[in-house]
C-alpha cells in the first residue's frame, strides 16, 4: 500500500529508517502538519482505523479505535512509537492504565502531547485531570505547544515537556491569498454550538456597549443551527433567544448556519478584522492559529497559555462573564494596531519543516 496524500501508511513492514507511528489521530490537521509538506521525514502514520459504525468512505477518526487495547494486541508488530494527541475524553483512568500495561508488555513507547491541560468540552476537569494522571507520569516522551503549558506540566508532574510550536493550520495557496477589502471594523464572535467552555452571550453583549465608540464597528455573531433544534444536543434555547434579541435591536449581525467547510471557514475568517474568542477555560487553540495564518486579530481571555502561542490580545474572564474594561481594552488595542501580524507564508513553510524535524528528533530518542 502506498502512502496517502497525508503521509498515513498501514504497512506491516517499513524500509530501514522508517519510523512507524500509531498516532492518536493521524487524520487531524494539526497532525498533518507536524509532517512536512512532502512527507520527507523517514516517519509513517498508519490509517485511523474506522470506528464501528462509520461508513467505508467517512473521514471520521473518533472515538479512537487505537486506544483499544484489543486493537494493540492485534497490531503491535505495524508501529514503532504509540503518540497520542487526543480523542481520549470518553475514556477513564483505568482505560488509560489498560492501555498503557499493553504498550509496555508490548515493548512500545509512549509520547504524549499535551494540547489540553483543561478540556474544552468538560465542564468539570476531574474525568480529564484522571486521564492526564495517567498518561503524562506514564509517557515516555511528553511534548506540549507553548513554554507556559511545559511549566504547568513540570508543576504538576514533575515531568518535562519539550515544546514544538503549534504549525499553520491554513494550506497554501489559501495561505498566502491577500485579504479582500471591506469597509469598517468588522469584530467576529463565533459561538459556534457554544460548547461549555464558551461564554459568548456576557461577551457579546459587553462589545455591544463599544459599538457607539469605535467608528466603523460592526458586531458578527455566528452559531449552529444545532444550538436552536430542540433535538440537537447543543440545543441552548436562552443564549439563542439572547443573541435573536440582540439582532433584532440592531447591534448585531446574526449567521445561524450550519458547520462551515474550510473554504467557507477561511472566507469568514478573511472578512474579520478581530475574532473574540469567548473561552472561560482551555488552554491552546488550532482557531487561533487560522487567523494568524490570515491575518485575522484575536482578543481571547487570559485563561490557559493562547497569549504563549501567537500575537493577540487578552482580556480576564470571571465565572460569570468578561471583566468589561479588559475585553473593551483589548478590542480598542486591535482596532489601533490595525492591520493585524500575519503569518510570513515562508516562515511558516520554515517552521513546520522545523516542527516536523523535532518530531522525528523525539522518535528517535524515545526508541532509543
Amino acid at each position: 500500500m502506498t502512502a496517502d496524500p497525508a503521509g498515513t501508511d498501514s504497512r506491516t513492514s517499513t524500509p530501514s529508517g522508517v519510523i512507524r507511528v500509531a498516532s492518536v489521530p493521524a487524520g487531524h490537521v494539526y497532525v498533518r502538519h507536524i509532517r512536512p509538506a512532502d512527507g520527507r521525514d523517514g516517519v509513517r502514520l498508519l490509517v485511523d482505523p474506522r470506528p464501528n459504525g462509520a461508513p467505508s468512505t467517512s473521514q471520521r477518526w473518533w472515538p479512537p479505535v487505537m486506544l483499544d487495547p484489543a486493537w494493540i494486541e492485534a497490531h503491535h508488530d505495524e508501529f514503532d512509537v504509540f503518540h497520542v494527541h487526543f480523542g481520549f475524553d470518553a475514556q477513564s483512568a483505568d482505560d488509560l492504565r489498560k492501555l498503557v500495561e499493553t504498550l509496555r508488555r508490548h515493548g512500545k513507547p509512549l509520547v504524549q502531547t499535551v494540547h489540553d491541560l483543561r478540556n474544552p468540552h468538560h465542564p468539570d476537569p476531574a474525568l480529564h485531570d484522571a486521564a492526564l494522571d495517567v498518561l503524562v507520569p506514564a509517557a515516555d516522551r511528553l511534548i506540549t505547544l507553548t513554554p507556559g503549558a511545559a511549566a504547568e506540566i513540570e508543576r504538576r508532574w514533575g515531568r518535562t515537556a519539550r515544546v514544538i510550536p503549534h504549525p499553520h493550520v491554513v494550506e497554501e495557496p489559501e495561505l498566502s491569498r491577500p485579504r479582500p477589502p471591506h469597509e469598517g471594523f468588522v469584530v467576529g464572535v463565533h459561538a459556534k454550538s457554544i460548547r461549555p467552555n464558551m461564554r459568548p452571550l456576557p461577551v457579546i453583549r459587553a462589545l455591544t456597549r463599544l459599538l457607539p465608540e469605535l467608528p466603523g464597528m460592526r458586531l458578527r455573531v455566528d452559531l449552529h443551527t444545532e444550538t436552536a433544534d430542540p433535538e440537537a444536543y447543543a440545543y441552548a434555547p436562552e443564549a439563542v433567544a439572547g443573541l435573536r434579541a440582540l439582532a433584532d435591536d440592531g447591534l448585531i449581525d446574526l449567521h445561524v448556519h450550519d458547520y462551515f467547510d474550510d473554504a467557507e471557514l477561511w472566507d469568514y475568517l478573511r472578512s474579520l478584522d478581530v475574532s473574540v474568542l469567548p473561552y472561560a477555560f482551555g488552554t491552546h487553540s488550532g482557531w487561533l492559529e487560522a487567523c494568524h495564518d490570515l491575518g485575522t486579530a484575536v482578543v481571547v481571555s487570559d485563561c490557559g497559555y493562547y497569549a504563549d502561542q501567537r500575537p493577540c490580545h487578552t482580556f480576564r474572564m470571571r465565572d460569570a462573564g468578561p471583566d468589561e474594561a479588559s475585553l473593551t481594552a483589548a478590542v480598542r488595542a486591535a482596532y489601533e494596531q490595525r492591520p493585524a501580524v500575519r503569518a510570513a507564508p515562508a516562515e511558516r513553510a520554515a517552521e513546520r519543516r522545523a516542527v516536523a524535524a523535532a518530531h522525528r528528533a523525539v522518535y528517535e530518542d524515545v526508541l532509543r
